[in-house]
């Protein structure tokens, strides 16, 4: 997780967190310069505004727009796991934890595939191989709470059988020592420890670009042989390595000084990173927030984290590199390998709210519009050397033993074990990943498209200023199955997505508002039957999981309770309360 709090980097986020006219009349949308193209493709929405309710009547012939993404990955949502904290998420295999089972469980009743697991983040980049370690994980914790380091050994892949059957793997091997029989010793553990299915990928290095002062150049010439070697000696088929997994966002404008020589997927594949054909995919990491130092935790706020014009013009930085790493390495090749909203384990209040949750289904299905394969949302707990500055704090102040001070982050999805952050619990944010699986379903070929907004021409996202009258708050994606029945003639689901924010607080002060989609233009037949199942809690500022539900369940437990909730309409008009979302079946 990104810590660096450079002046260069602190403006750069800020300015991300201005209003649309600001950055438009002083900047340019992230340099892309380009008109609206008035709904291009035949794709927008025309919007009328009543004293009331907005109405949003989304346009386009029904049809697989021009601009839709390549075939989702099935894992679209998985997960980064730091490898210090893994056997607090999944247990072993005298204590498995049987919460984080069926979490998962639930994502893979939906697609019939589970969402892949990257064992790694800062502390893979301090992780060794014990062969003779009697346990399977071991954490070395000093008397102030400061993680050193980790020790793993033998037990420690046989908990990856805990995970539901078909999970793939990727592990993060540790290249800040500079030592390569380190990296190798557990490659080796690993190669040997799982099964030849489970093991998918290998990576070199967490956020190479905070250490070392690596330089595209020397990490692609100290990489590239590592990957190589380590390819070699383990016999690994090629290419089977992922490159980057970097912290920094993309540099803006794409002209500005230092933009090309910024160590990233690109600029490490035109170094030389894959001469020996070991690449098989590319890494990068985002948190659009942060709470690592003063500055940056002030703007880290619940309205600025859920509004889909900011969400959609900071992913919108990545998608020159996107474009590149694909037409090198193939379709799928490039991951959001780490990401959260808010850097440094998260900030209570926001992160482990309802409206996380909304910005989390948000960030999914638009990462996965501009063609982005896979994102893995990072679970795991503060660190106490991360930064000096930072809001959260891996040890409280006095002498504690290792387990007393145990911490997980606020913007994880689940507390598996009890920690001084707050007891066992699922939170609100568990909830996106069951509307996104759902949306994918069993299908192998569904596509996505935004909607509403849309995009300009140029591919960017459609801002306030540029004609999105509900000011990053509404927003609406088709999805494709070209398999089923309707092909590509008609959208087989819609998301609709009410970004407003309404906090429990105000219940019975403020009525809550409400936002109309009509999707006539999508829909078959004008008296089609269509299935709703929505995405809801009190509030955005609800922590609960078991306050939140999704289509009237609650999976506080881990399991659904209460009764599957489906509404039946046969009109073209959805209403969708602000700080709600709602999944449309139209087949």
């Amino acid at each position: 997780m990104p810590w660096f709090s450079g002046s260069q980097y602190t403006v750069r986020r800020l300015l991300l967190l201005c209003l649309p006219l600001l950055l438009l009349s002083s900047l340019g949308l992230l340099a892309l310069r380009g008109k609206p193209d008035k709904g291009g493709n035949g794709q927008g929405a025309r919007t009328r505004l009543t004293s009331a309710t907005p109405i949003i009547r989304l346009q386009g012939t029904g049809n697989l727009p021009a601009d839709a993404s390549h075939s989702l990955h099935p894992s679209l949502a998985s997960f980064s796991i730091e490898t210090a904290f893994f056997e607090a998420y999944v247990g072993n295999a005298s204590s498995p934890n049987l919460l984080t089972r069926h979490l998962l469980d639930n994502l893979k009743q939906r697609t019939g595939v589970p969402a892949e697991v990257r064992i790694g983040g800062i502390t893979a980049d301090s992780t060794y191989w014990n062969a003779s370690q009697s346990v399977g994980l071991s954490n070395f914790v000093d008397t102030a709470g400061v993680l050193h380091n980790t020790t793993v050994g033998p037990d420690f892949w046989k908990s990856m059988s805990l995970l539901p059957e078909g999970t793939k793997i990727t592990v993060n091997l540790n290249l800040d020592d500079l030592r390569y029989q380190s990296a190798l010793d557990v490659a080796r553990s690993a190669f040997e420890g799982l099964p030849a299915k489970q093991l998918v990928a290998f990576e070199i290095g967490n956020e190479p670009d905070h250490y070392h002062s690596f330089t595209p150049k020397n990490y692609s010439s100290i990489w590239g042989e590592w990957a190589n070697n380590i390819t070699s000696t383990l016999g690994l088929k090629r290419p089977f390595f992922q490159v980057a997994a970097t912290a920094e966002d993309p540099l803006w404008p794409y002209d500005a000084p230092g933009a090309a020589s910024q160590l990233g997927c690109v600029s490490a594949l035109g170094a030389g990173a894959n001469r020996d054909g070991v690449v098989a995919s590319c890494s990068e990491h985002s948190y659009q927030y942060s709470v690592c130092d003063p500055v940056r935790t002030a703007v880290a706020t619940l309205p600025n984290l859920v509004n889909h014009t900011r969400l959609a013009m900071f992913l919108d930085l990545w998608q020159p590199r996107v474009r590149e790493v694909r037409r090198q390495l193939g379709s799928h090749a490039f991951v959001n390998g780490e990401y959260n909203s808010v850097s440094c384990s998260g900030k209570g209040g926001v992160s482990n709210t309802f409206g996380q949750a909304l910005w989390l289904l948000d960030t999914t299905l638009y990462a996965a519009s501009i063609n982005i394969s896979r994102l893995y949302i990072h679970q795991g707990g503060p660190l106490a050397l991360q930064s000096s500055t930072q809001l959260n704090h891996g040890a409280l102040r006095e002498p504690l033993t290792e387990r007393s001070c145990f911490r997980l982050s606020f913007y994880d999805l689940w507390y598996p074990v009890q920690n001084t952050n707050g007891p066992v619990k699922v939170f609100p944010s568990y909830y996106a990943y069951l509307f996104v699986t759902e949306a994918l379903g069993f299908s192998k070929s569904t596509r996505i498209a935004n909607l509403f907004p849309g995009r300009q021409a140029n591919g960017s996202t459609i801002t306030t200023q540029l004609g999105d009258v509900s000011s990053g708050q509404l927003v609406s994606y088709g999805f494709w199955d070209l398999d089923g029945p309707l092909k590509t003639r008609y959208p087989s689901k819609l998301a609709l997505l009410n970004l407003q924010i309404y906090n429990a607080s105000q219940t019975g002060a403020t009525a809550r508002p409400n936002a109309t989609f009509d999707i006539s233009a999508y829909v078959k037949d004008p008296g089609q039957r269509v299935k709703i199942r929505r995405l809801q809690a009190p509030g955005a500022d609800i922590i609960e999981g078991n306050a939140t539900l999704w289509a009237g369940q609650n999976f506080g437990s881990g399991s659904p309770i209460g009764q599957l909730n489906e509404e039946i309409t046969t009109g073209p008009l959805v209403n969708v309360r602000a700080s709600e979302a709602a999944l449309v079946f139209l087949y």
